[in-house]
């Protein structure tokens, strides 16, 4: 089961600090949760003004310990069952960090969730940076964004983006139809449809 999430936290350079994170199964699930132990004083200007705002009151049962977000976390990827566990978020290597470290050191993280989150940030340019939809004006809400996650990958895999696959040989690519391959480094940039966001 594919499973896409984002996260919201406070990081200092040293620490990645869980504020919030959103997760949405292919299949249509859902799983928000805002941590209750994260401390909004450390929180950066960009923080207090485009996430603080948008977590929902602290009476709210969405609020919840990080032992509880792990616990929710397992049952909701189904971690002891037989369906294989595959992770995705938009430039999520933050994002990885900040969902197992709630399980601590790396090796109390059960054997079911992977290593690694799998970059659709990465898999968007590979198939020829196809046109997005713009972000929804609740970016930034943790599970506004694994739900754009999923719409996003939808597009990118639909069958009318292809677009260039990579060549062999690293850092190349082919364009569809070319037989010439050029770097990736002299590839013209296209804008990125997440603004610049996380």
């Amino acid at each position: 089961m594919r499973y896409f999430y984002d996260t919201e936290f406070i990081e200092d350079g040293r620490t990645i600090d869980l504020i919030s994170i959103g997760v949405v199964a292919e299949d249509g699930r859902e799983y928000y949760a805002v941590s209750t132990e994260f401390d909004p004083q450390r929180a950066g200007s960009w923080v207090r003004s485009h996430v603080l705002p948008k977590l929902p009151s602290p009476g709210s049962q969405l609020w919840r310990s990080r032992g509880q977000i792990r616990c929710d976390l397992e049952k909701f990827l189904g971690v002891g069952g037989d369906d294989p566990i595959e992770l995705w978020a938009w430039v999520g290597a933050y994002d990885h960090v900040a969902l197992c470290q709630l399980w601590g050191p790396m090796p109390e993280l059960p054997s079911a969730i992977p290593r690694f989150t799998r970059e659709l940030r990465q898999l968007w340019e590979d198939r020829g940076c196809p046109r997005l939809p713009r972000r929804s004006r609740d970016a930034h809400d943790a599970l506004v964004d694994a739900r754009d996650q999923l719409r996003r990958f939808r597009i990118i895999t639909s069958a009318g983006n292809a677009g260039p696959r990579p060549a062999r040989g690293a850092g190349t690519f082919r364009r569809a139809g070319s037989s010439r391959a050029r770097t990736t480094s002299g590839r013209d940039r296209r804008s990125d449809p997440a603004d610049g966001g996380d």
